[in-house]
């Protein structure tokens, strides 16, 4: 269900790490909760992120939620796609409607995120709480 090639926060976020760059976005399962997203405040390109901590926001119809940065980093771009277009990122939350892009500031934190099969399991686990 979730790519292998990428890693996972429980924060419901991704990273998808291209050389020095991680892309960054939210996954599948946060797309379905939000559902139809109307609003996005994504960070600004020089913003520096910290893991797991409150970086944008994605408001949909039915509820604000906060974006988690799934590694800390200097954001060196933002989609423009879903700046103009919020909802561009209910057509592919886990390939075009990526978020944004970070430099890493520390590639050892990437250990503090699951892999596919973590994450499902996670996601599983708490669909039974």
């Amino acid at each position: 269900m979730h790519p292998n090639d990428r890693q996972y926060c429980q924060e419901h976020t991704w990273a998808k790490l291209e050389g020095s760059i991680a892309i960054c976005g939210i996954t599948k399962y946060a797309e379905e909760m939000l559902n139809d997203v109307v609003y996005s405040d994504l960070p600004r390109v020089g913003k520096q992120c910290e893991q797991a901590k409150a970086c944008g926001i994605l408001e949909s119809i039915k509820s604000v939620s906060d974006v988690y940065s799934p590694l800390s980093g200097e954001v060196v771009e933002v989609n423009d796609d879903v700046v103009s277009d919020p909802a561009f990122v209910n057509k592919d939350p886990m390939g075009a409607g990526w978020l944004f892009k970070l430099k890493p500031s520390n590639l050892d934190e990437v250990k503090n995120l699951l892999d596919a099969e973590a994450y499902e399991k996670f996601l599983k686990d708490a669909a039974q709480d």
